[in-house]
C-alpha cells in the first residue's frame, strides 16, 4: 500500500482529510481544555470542596485525579487516537460487539447538549442583566418568577420569550461553529475563547479578592477539616468531581483524540489537560468564595449561610453579590461572560461527538451532518427548555443523565476494555510510541481496578440517595419520565443503532491500516487537507 511522505498510508490520509483534524497539538490541548472547563468547574467544584473537608478535600481530590481521572483520560485518548474514529467507530474497531457502547455515549451527549444550551442562554441574558442589575432587590424571585416564569411543577407549552431568544442565539452560534469543521470551527473557537476565558476569570478573581470579607470566604473554603478524610462519601465526592469535570467516559475525548496527528504526544497532552482543568477549578474556588465572603459580611451572617452551588450560586447568590459590591456591573459581566464562554466550548465538544458519529456511520458531508444533528437538537431544546416548565425538566434530566448515564457507561466501557477485550496493553503501547512519560503496568492497574472501583463507589452513594428520597422531592411522574426512563432508553437505543450497517469501505474489527504502534502514522501536513 502506498504511503505519503509523512509516513501515513494513502487510505489513512484520505480518511483523515474526510473527517478533519486539529492543525497542531496546541489546538487539540486548548480544545480538550475547553471541553473539560465548563459550568461545573465554576459552580460545582467550590461548593463540593467546601462541603467535603475544605482544604483537606485537596487530598482525595488529587488522589482521584492521579489514580482515576488522568488514567481514564489517557484510556479515552488511546482508543480514539489508535482507532481514528468517533466513539461508535472506535469501539467497533476494538471489537464489533462493543459498538453499542459508543452509541450509548452519543445518546448521552445529545441529551446533554439540548439542556446545556439552555443554561448558557440564561448566562448570556444575565450578562446583560448585570449592567443595570435587572433583578432588583430579590434575585431569587426575579430568576424563578419574572425571568423563567416557573410556576407549578408540570410540563407546559407556555413559551418564555426572554429565554427563547437567547437560546436561539446560542444554537445559531453553535451551528456556525460546527459547520466550519474541526479546525476552522472547534479549533479556532478554542484558540480564541480559552485565553479570553482565563483572562476574564482571572480578572474576576482579582476583583473579588479585594472585596471586604474576601478573607473570611477563603478561610471557610481552605480551612481543613481533616476528620472528613475518614468519610467514604468525601472520597466519593472527589472521584465524582474528577469524572464530571474532565469530560471523560462519554465519547468527547475519544472523538477529539481521533483528530490528532499520529506522532503527537498524547500522554503529555493528557497531563496538561488534567492539571489545567484542576488549576482552573482552584481558581474558580478562590474567586467564588472570596465573593461569598463579601456577601456574608454584607449580610451579617456566616459564609455557610450564603454558600451554595449550581444554579442557585450562579443566578441567585452572584446577582446578590453584584448588587452589593463596588463595581458590581464589572463583576457581573466577567462572571456571566465566563459562564457563556466556558459553556460554549463545552457544548461544541458534546455536539461534536454526535456529528462525528453520524458522519462516520452514514458517510455524510460536514454540513449535512451538522444540520442533521444541530437542527433537531435545537428544536428539542427550544421546545423543552424555553417554556415555564423548562427549569424542572432540565434539573431532572441533568441529574439522571450525569449520575446514571455518564457514570454507568464509563464504568461498563472501562471494565469491557480492561477485562473482556483485554486491550489495555495494546492501547498503552500505542500511547508509548510518542508519549512521555511512558506508561506501563501501573497505568493498567489504575485503569482496570482503581478507576472502576472509584466509579462504583460514586454510583453506590448516588443510587442510595435517590432510593431513600425522591430527588428534590419532585413528583414521581416527572422523575420517571425525564429520569429513570431516559436512563433505561439510552443503552437500548445505543445497541439498536449499532445494528445499522456502516458505510461501504469502513474498516472494522481492529485498528485501521497504519495503526500498529511499531509503524505509527501521522496526519498529513497541517493535520488536515
Amino acid at each position: 500500500m502506498s504511503t505519503t511522505a509523512g509516513g501515513s498510508t494513502q487510505q489513512e490520509s484520505e480518511e483523515q482529510g474526510r473527517r478533519g483534524a486539529f492543525s497542531s497539538r496546541r489546538v487539540f490541548i486548548l480544545a480538550a481544555i475547553g471541553s473539560a472547563v465548563g459550568l461545573g468547574n465554576i459552580w460545582r467544584f467550590p461548593y463540593v470542596a467546601y462541603e467535603n473537608g475544605g482544604g483537606a478535600f485537596v487530598v482525595p481530590y488529587l488522589v482521584a485525579l492521579l489514580t482515576a481521572g488522568i488514567p481514564f483520560l489517557l484510556l479515552d485518548y488511546a482508543i480514539g487516537h489508535r482507532h481514528r474514529g468517533s466513539a461508535p467507530l472506535s469501539f467497533a474497531r476494538l471489537r464489533r460487539g462493543t459498538e453499542g457502547l459508543g452509541w450509548w455515549q452519543v445518546g448521552i451527549c445529545f441529551l446533554i447538549a439540548i439542556y446545556y444550551a439552555a443554561v448558557i442562554a440564561w448566562a448570556l441574558r444575565y450578562t446583560f442583566f448585570s449592567l443595570d442589575e435587572a433583578w432588583g432587590d430579590d434575585p431569587e424571585g426575579f430568576f424563578f418568577g419574572e425571568f423563567l416564569q416557573a410556576g407549578d411543577i408540570r410540563v407546559t407549552a407556555d413559551v418564555v420569550p426572554g429565554v427563547l431568544v437567547p437560546l436561539l442565539i446560542v444554537w445559531l452560534a453553535v451551528l456556525a461553529i460546527m459547520a466550519l469543521g474541526v479546525q476552522r470551527g472547534i479549533g479556532a473557537t478554542s484558540l480564541i475563547f480559552i485565553p479570553v476565558l482565563v483572562l476574564a476569570f482571572t480578572a474576576l478573581v482579582v476583583r473579588a479578592l479585594f472585596l471586604p470579607g474576601a478573607g473570611e470566604g477563603l478561610d471557610a473554603l481552605f480551612t481543613p477539616d481533616w476528620s472528613a478524610l475518614g468519610s467514604a462519601s468525601v472520597w466519593a465526592a472527589a472521584f465524582g468531581q474528577i469524572f464530571f469535570s474532565l469530560s471523560i467516559g462519554f465519547g468527547i475525548m475519544i472523538t477529539y483524540a481521533s483528530y490528532v496527528g499520529r506522532r503527537e504526544d498524547m500522554i503529555g497532552s493528557g497531563l496538561v489537560v488534567g492539571f489545567s482543568n484542576s488549576g482552573f477549578e482552584l481558581l474558580a474556588g478562590i474567586g467564588v468564595f472570596a465573593a461569598l465572603g463579601f456577601m456574608a459580611q454584607a449580610g451579617g451572617v456566616g459564609v455557610s449561610e450564603v454558600a451554595s452551588d449550581g444554579i442557585g450560586l450562579a443566578f441567585v447568590a452572584f446577582p446578590a453579590i453584584i448588587s452589593e459590591a463596588p463595581a458590581g456591573a464589572l463583576i457581573g459581566v466577567l462572571f456571566f461572560g465566563s459562564l457563556v464562554i466556558a459553556g460554549i466550548t463545552s457544548l461544541v465538544s458534546v455536539i461534536e461527538v454526535v456529528i462525528s458519529a453520524v458522519r462516520d456511520k452514514l458517510d455524510t458531508g460536514r454540513l449535512t451532518a451538522t444540520l442533521g444533528v444541530v437542527v433537531p437538537a435545537a428544536v428539542l431544546s427550544l421546545v423543552l427548555f424555553s417554556t415555564t416548565s423548562g427549569i424542572y425538566v432540565l434539573d431532572v434530566v441533568d441529574h439522571f443523565v450525569n449520575q446514571y448515564g455518564i457514570l454507568v457507561v464509563a464504568l461498563i466501557s472501562m471494565l469491557v476494555v480492561a477485562w473482556v477485550l483485554r486491550a489495555l496493553t495494546g492501547l498503552g503501547d500505542h500511547l508509548n510510541v510518542h508519549g512521555r512519560p511512558r506508561i506501563g503496568a501501573g497505568w493498567r492497574i489504575l485503569t482496570s481496578l482503581v478507576a472502576p472501583a472509584g466509579l462504583a463507589v460514586v454510583l453506590f452513594f448516588a443510587l442510595r440517595d435517590d432510593l431513600r428520597a425522591p430527588y428534590e422531592d419532585y413528583p414521581d411522574w416527572l422523575l420517571l419520565v425525564f429520569g429513570w426512563l431516559l436512563v433505561v432508553a439510552l443503552p437500548l437505543v445505543g445497541f439498536l443503532l449499532a445494528r445499522l450497517p456502516w458505510r461501504a469501505g469502513t474498516h472494522l474489527d481492529g485498528a485501521p491500516p497504519g495503526s500498529d504502534p511499531a509503524a505509527p502514522l501521522h496526519a498529513t501536513e497541517g493535520g488536515s487537507r
